[in-house]
């Protein structure tokens, strides 16, 4: 007979093969792109590009059509996108718990942390742009990237009229995204690869967690010349918000100086806008390729049934559209993101409006682990949504920030926007009027609103510990 030592001697093998404590916890592979605007998906029918491979991933699961970035402390807003992020917490306190995120890691307090925690191996590849580093946030990591790739003096404020273009997006001259020999979306996408197959040969006792981090779209908006010839400059159109200069550009903290806007000349041109359109449609589409390929590879890799998918971005970008290149003001196109999902029992094709914030991606993934969502994760498990379960977004309004100078509440479909250093207030119909063309603010109805909205945003400064005073500013909207 066997004591029980042997019959454990015996055992241990097959342990390494099949998990004895029942199902195996689904893999979670997150993809997650730089700059990427919501409306920058082919299947939404919002813009002329091509994006195959996002297209059959949107087909494939579900689509938030409302996803938000909160907005940010500093004009590096993916620095803030990412905090809130990996770290589950609203934009004033993950700006807090950004100055010690090393304690933070250690503290196990990280998303990756919590992952490890629940028996998962962890990988991460490219973008990180977070105060801890992440070679010590995941098991494994491979080309870990800073903020953006290198850019030269040659690639701002161009093209000028009636002047030669001193930039090309395809010279690998300029480095940038082709430092090192290899387009840095294509390494990002070995990366995930090489990472799938390390994760087959360990998935029978331990899933996995993968953090692809692409640096594309963001500028230097490059990309080999074939994606670029995609979208000659008569293919492109102008966004219908399109204003040479924005009214106020400079008390809402972007003037011409900031980087992102300093890239194109100021005053806008229709042939600037239809140019740096044209290489960030290239790039997407040149990184839509490389998702193409990790989505092959999982496939190709057994493991496929067994995953959970999320694609997002960490913010969008204007390129044009009210006369702004950046990401650093309040409006549709510089907040809101793509957010897809695909799983095992994620309904396919299927489009949800309720609003959320990409954040939300954390705290659903934790969810997705069995993990009992920490105290200090403020952000929402939104999975009942995404099965179809409810169809009420789990805020009843979105916040938004930028540095000073910048707030915003939308509900429903009713945005109000303030800039303190004006003063001036702003309000949008944004599904009656989507481009937000059409300040309502002077209306009868936008006066209406102003006295129901400005409160209930003065009320969510106050619960994420935003300390900007707005109340002085407007005293006959306070509510006493």
């Amino acid at each position: 007979m066997y004591n029980i030592k042997n019959f454990l001697l015996l055992l241990l093998p097959l342990t390494l093969v099949f998990p004895i404590c029942g199902k195996q916890k689904p893999n979670i592979l997150f993809i997650f792109a730089d700059d990427q605007c919501f409306e920058t998906v082919g299947h939404l029918g919002l813009t002329d590009i091509e994006t195959p491979n996002l297209d059959r991933l949107m087909k494939s699961g579900t689509s938030f059509t409302r996803a938000y970035n909160m907005g940010s402390w500093s004009g590096a807003v993916c620095v803030a996108s990412r905090h809130m992020l990996n770290t589950g917490r609203f934009l004033w306190r993950a700006e807090k718990a950004s100055r010690t995120a090393e304690a933070e890691r250690e503290a196990g307090r990280f998303w990756s942390e919590n992952m490890k925690a629940a028996g998962y191996k962890t990988y991460m590849t490219g973008k990180w742009h977070v105060r801890a580093k992440a070679e010590n946030c995941f098991d494994v990591t491979s080309n870990v990237r800073g903020g953006m790739p290198n850019q030269t003096q040659e690639g701002y404020n161009r093209p000028l009229p009636g002047k030669l273009d001193p930039w090309s997006p395809s010279d690998p001259k300029f480095e940038g995204f082709w430092k090192g020999g290899k387009h840095w979306s294509e390494i990002v996408a070995d990366d995930a690869l090489e990472f799938l197959s390390l994760a087959k040969k360990h998935v029978n006792n331990k899933p996995y967690f993968a953090y692809i981090a692409f640096n594309a779209p963001h500028d230097p908006r490059q990309a080999p010349k074939a994606y670029v010839d995609k979208y000659p400059l008569d293919r492109i159109k102008m966004p219908s918000n399109f204003l040479p200069m924005y009214p106020h550009k400079d008390e809402i903290g972007c003037k011409h100086s900031l980087r992102d806007e300093k890239l194109g000349p100021m005053p806008r041109t229709e042939h600037s806008v239809k140019v740096h359109r044209q290489e960030y449609y290239a790039i997407i589409t040149h990184m839509d390729e490389q998702i193409g390929k990790i989505l092959d590879g999982l496939k190709k890799s057994g493991l496929e049934e067994n995953t959970y998918i999320f694609f997002s971005a960490d913010h969008g970008l204007a390129v044009g559209h009210h006369g702004l290149f950046g990401k650093q003001n309040l409006y549709e196109h510089s907040t809101r993101v793509p957010f897809i999902i695909k799983g095992p029992d994620i309904p396919e094709g299927r489009k949800v409006s309720a609003p959320i914030y990409l954040q939300d991606i954390m705290a659903t993934s934790l969810a997705i682990a069995e993990i009992k969502k920490p105290e200090h994760v403020e952000f929402t498990n939104i999975l009942p949504l995404a099965l179809g379960k409810t169809k009420k977004s789990p805020y009843k309004e979105i916040y938004g920030a930028y540095l000073n100078v910048q707030r915003s509440i939308t509900k429903n479909n009713i945005k109000l926007l303030v800039y303190p250093n004006v003063p001036l207030i702003r309000i949008f119909d944004i599904t009656q009027d989507p481009e937000e063309k059409n300040d309502i603010s002077n209306t009868t109805i936008g006066k209406k609103l102003k006295l129901k909205l400005f409160p209930r945003l003065l009320k969510l400064q106050e619960q994420m510990g935003d300390q900007l005073d707005l109340a002085k500013l407007f005293p006959t909207l306070t509510v006493k």
